[in-house]
C-alpha cells in the first residue's frame, strides 16, 4: 500500500453541548492511499457522512488527528492549499447548485476562486469531461435532470483538479439507471485523473462498484474493515456486516 493521502485517528465528533450533547462519531481510525477509492458503510445515523464533513471543515466540535497529503488540520478552518486538494461532493444535487446560476456561471466561479486562468477553456473541457457537453453550459439546474445536476456538481468539484473527493451519497437521490451512470462516470474519472475517493454510502452494492476497501460504521465507530472481495464473498468477522450484507440487495446482485 502506498503512503496515505489521508489519515484519520481517534477522531470524535460532537453537536451541543453537556447535558444535551450528542457524541457521533467516537474515536474512528482510518487511512487511504492515494490513488484508491475507500468507502464508509452503515446505516442511517452511523455517523459515516460526518466523519466527512469533519474532514472537509464542516463539523466545528471535533477532536483527534486529521492529516490530508501531509497537511495537519484543526477545528474548521481549512487553507487555501487544502481546498485545491480536497472537493466534496453532496448527496443531493437539487441542493447544491444555486437555482439562479447558469452551469456556465457555476464553473466560472469555482474557477476564479481556485485561482484559474483560461476559464472559458476550461469550463468546456469540465463539461466534456463529465459527458454534458456545451450545450449544457448556458442552462440552469431547474433545465436539467437530477444526473446532469449530479454531473454538474461533479465537474464543479473537479474545477481546481483536486486529489481527493469526499463522496457523500453521491448517486442516492438518483434513479437506477442513472446511478450506474454516475459510478460508471467517477470510476472513469479516478482512472483518467488519478484521484483518491473517500465515498461514504449505505448501499452495499454502490460501494462494491467503485471501492476496492471499506470500513463499517455503527453507532458512531467503525465495527468491520474489509475489502470489495471480502464483501462479494460475504466473507466478515462482524454479525453486523453480515447482517447488512444479508439485508442488501448486493447479495442478491
Amino acid at each position: 500500500m502506498t503512503a496515505p493521502i489521508l489519515s484519520v485517528a481517534d477522531l470524535r465528533v460532537w453537536f451541543g453541548h453537556p447535558p444535551d450533547r450528542v457524541d457521533a462519531v467516537r474515536g474512528v481510525d482510518l487511512g487511504v492511499s492515494r490513488g484508491e477509492s475507500f468507502g464508509l458503510v452503515g446505516e442511517s445515523g452511523s455517523g459515516k457522512s460526518t466523519v466527512l464533513r469533519a474532514i472537509a471543515g464542516l463539523s466545528p466540535d471535533w477532536s483527534g488527528r486529521i492529516e490530508v497529503a501531509g497537511e495537519s488540520l484543526s477545528g474548521a478552518r481549512r487553507s487555501a492549499a487544502f481546498h485545491r486538494r480536497v472537493q466534496m461532493v453532496f448527496q443531493d444535487p437539487y441542493a447544491s447548485l444555486h437555482p439562479r446560476h447558469t452551469v456556465d456561471r457555476v464553473l466560472a466561479e469555482t474557477l476564479t476562486l481556485q485561482g484559474m486562468d483560461d476559464i472559458d477553456r476550461r469550463i468546456v473541457r469540465l463539461l466534456d469531461d463529465v459527458g454534458l457537453g456545451r450545450g449544457f453550459r448556458f442552462r440552469y439546474p431547474h433545465q436539467l435532470s437530477g444526473g446532469q445536476r449530479q454531473r454538474v456538481a461533479i465537474a464543479r468539484a473537479l474545477a481546481g483538479e483536486p486529489e481527493l473527493l469526499l463522496l457523500d451519497e453521491p448517486t442516492s437521490a438518483l434513479d437506477v439507471s442513472v446511478q450506474a451512470e454516475i459510478l460508471n462516470l467517477l470510476t472513469d474519472l479516478r482512472a483518467d485523473r488519478g484521484l483518491t475517493y473517500l465515498m461514504v454510502s449505505h448501499d452495499l452494492a454502490v460501494i462494491g462498484h467503485l471501492c476496492q476497501r471499506l470500513a463499517v460504521m455503527q453507532a458512531g465507530g467503525i465495527v468491520d474493515r474489509l475489502d470489495v472481495a471480502d464483501l462479494r464473498a460475504g466473507r466478515s468477522g462482524s454479525d453486523y456486516t453480515r447482517h447488512l450484507i444479508a439485508a442488501s440487495q448486493y447479495q442478491r446482485a
